[in-house]
């Protein structure tokens, strides 16, 4: 091991205040770079998993239902800065719809939900160092979201990033902040830890908590689901959603030919050449949501038991230490993720859902996509799906995958989307306002603008 690399990385840590359970897990993974460890899970060291049980064909106790949503805790991943689509905030704070954003729709949610049910539920943010602010401010807005004594969020961790040729912490004068990154949201459960969020939650009678990204609106708190977990006994369940051709880059669940036990595995995870393999909706038919649900009891167990160092998978992320300056220093980030923990847990399960409950902000296409007239928020502030099938929409790149160009082109607000089939925006166009798209609409390369009230498209027979 490079003892100076590491040495100086350590210290860096600490002299941030970093935990020193949040240095052990560093350290652990900092090993398994230096010996070359990439994380690669091949395809013949794994099964498909093609049988886990699904939402639609359980059946629950309302009274037992009750009790659970009664120890049941949200927790929302909101750490993630948006940088894919140029933002430098939190994505989060990205309007959605009728001006609310992510964090206002989330929030709606979970007071929605403790009306119609009188129970507790908590909902607590992992922000990172970047976020936390904007996000609290927001917050602030609703005054009724706070429970007892526990807090609105706890803080992500944070490491140095690498330099690829020699491991060293990078520095970066030109801004500092760029020196640092989040460990991935596989850091969730040292930063439950070291928080003493775990035990807070313990010690106010949560037994369950309910975890899923900021950016995915469709995780509306379920009794059903806490009811069917907590009647399995397991640790830990993941929800899944069938696979389309659209999802092929979606992580998905396998069993391990070596022991048998269920395991994440992500595209970074798997070797160039096996590609076909991952992509292959009919061999993986089931896609990784990364909506999960634990029991914080056997949690903190797993993580006594450890020391803290859940030794989940690593994922080694190769980048430039300015995400925005493709020629700044190459580095690695240490990461892994929040749902390679299956394997940890003796006895995690997962079940499949609807595609209800999976509608993440990724790009600017789904925002699109979100924002349109295909959904509408009912009484629970979720989004509710007004078509049978939503359509595919693709964005020029060049155009449109940043927000700062991407809200100029749609001044009147998206098109009408629930007569489409497809939209595949080729070139450089602006809508007027009320445009409708029906059937499968392509505009060309050569852009322009979308008059008022427009209908594009060839509807199909």
């Amino acid at each position: 091991m490079s003892t100076e690399g590491l040495a100086a990385a350590q210290q860096k840590m600490a002299d941030a205040g970093v935990a020193q359970t949040a240095i052990d897990v560093f350290s652990h993974y900092y090993g398994q770079l230096e010996e070359g460890v990439t994380g690669s899970i091949p395809e013949d060291t794994i099964e498909p998993y093609l049988d886990p049980p699904r939402l639609e064909d359980v059946q629950i106790d309302p009274a037992h239902a009750k009790q659970t949503f009664d120890q049941l805790a949200i927790i929302n991943l909101n750490g993630g800065l948006g940088t894919s689509m140029g933002l430098d905030r939190a994505k989060s704070l990205l309007p959605v719809r009728d001006g609310k954003s992510f964090l206002d729709i989330i929030a709606q949610q979970v007071l929605a939900a403790r009306t119609a049910t009188g129970s507790r539920l908590p909902l607590i943010f992992m922000n990172s160092f970047r976020t936390r602010e904007d996000t609290l401010e927001v917050l602030a807005k609703y005054p009724d979201l706070p429970v007892g004594d526990l807090p609105l969020d706890f803080l992500q961790n944070k490491e140095p990033k690498l330099r690829t040729d020699d491991l060293a912490p990078v520095e970066h004068a030109a801004d500092p902040d760029l020196e640092w990154c989040p460990p991935g949201h596989g850091d969730i459960y040292t930063a439950l830890q070291t928080s003493g969020l775990l035990q807070q939650l313990l010690d106010a009678g949560f037994r369950y908590a309910s975890v899923s990204n900021s950016d995915n609106l469709g995780t509306v708190p379920s009794p059903v689901i806490a009811s069917w977990f907590a009647a399995t006994g397991a640790p830990y369940a993941a929800e899944l959603c069938p696979r389309t051709a659209a999802d092929r880059k979606g992580g998905h669940l396998a069993r391990r030919r070596s022991d048998g036990r269920l395991i994440l595995r992500d595209t970074a995870q798997t070797p160039a050449e096996e590609m076909d393999f991952f992509t292959d909706e009919h061999r993986h038919p089931f896609f990784h949501t990364n909506n999960l649900w634990f029991d914080l009891e056997q949690m903190a167990a797993v993580l006594e038991e450890r020391g803290g160092v859940m030794g989940l998978p690593l994922i080694r992320n190769q980048k430039t230490v300015d995400p925005a300056d493709t020629s700044s220093t190459p580095v690695y980030q240490i990461e892994s993720a929040m749902g390679a923990a299956i394997e940890v847990f003796d006895g995690a399960t997962a079940i499949v859902v609807g595609r209800d409950r999976f509608l993440p902000v990724k790009a600017t296409s789904d925002l699109l996509l979100i924002r349109s007239d295909l959904y509408t928020l009912d009484e629970r502030a979720a989004l509710v799906q007004q078509v049978p099938e939503v359509p595919t929409v693709a964005l020029a790149s060049a155009s449109y995958k940043l927000i700062q160009d991407f809200e100029p082109r749609f001044p009147y607000g998206v098109p009408s989307l629930r007569e489409a089939a497809s939209l595949d925006v080729q070139g450089d166009w602006t809508f007027g306002p009320d445009v409708t798209v029906v059937g499968d609409a392509v505009l060309g390369e050569e852009g322009g603008e979308v008059p008022e009230g427009a209908r594009v498209g060839t509807a199909r027979a």
